[in-house]
């Protein structure tokens, strides 16, 4: 059975635009790149309590994004997640380590660093597309997941 992947180009368009827009009022606001794994990180070890303020006011609004959705269609977003809870604590564990390892997330690297042009940038994120490419081939055509 081949997966289906439903391809969504209004909701994906406007998801982009706005992580667009708040990347760059971040940076013009705050001088902070928008870094999801950062942000969380520096709301649990804040440096002072202002640093603590703009980040939390963000994971709120990270949160407080699917409430919207339902307010305004009538319906939570559906959230499908085909995989059991060891593959979901085996996939945060890498994601941890990769961000770890890599300095930063896809969000920080791929929406921020590649609009400023960064060497490192580009390469985490092309390394991150490589690796999201050779995984998904292997799980659908080598397991046939």
């Amino acid at each position: 059975m081949t997966p289906v992947t439903e391809f969504t180009p209004l909701a994906s368009f406007v998801g982009g635009l706005l992580i667009g827009l708040a990347a760059v009022a971040l940076m013009a606001l705050r001088g902070r790149v928008l870094g999801a794994t950062g942000i969380l990180a520096g709301l649990i070890a804040p440096a002072s309590s202002s640093d603590w303020a703009w980040r939390a006011a963000i994971v709120a609004g990270m949160i407080s994004g699917p409430i919207a959705v339902m307010i305004v269609t009538g319906a939570m977003p559906e959230i499908i997640v085909p995989v059991g809870l060891p593959a979901l604590v085996a996939g945060g564990l890498l994601v941890g380590l990769g961000v770890t390892f890599g300095s930063g997330c896809t969000s920080g690297h791929g929406v921020c660093g590649l609009a400023r042009l960064s060497p490192r940038s580009i390469v985490a994120t092309l390394t991150f597309m490589a690796s999201t490419g050779l995984t998904v081939y292997v799980i659908r055509h080598v397991l046939g997941g």
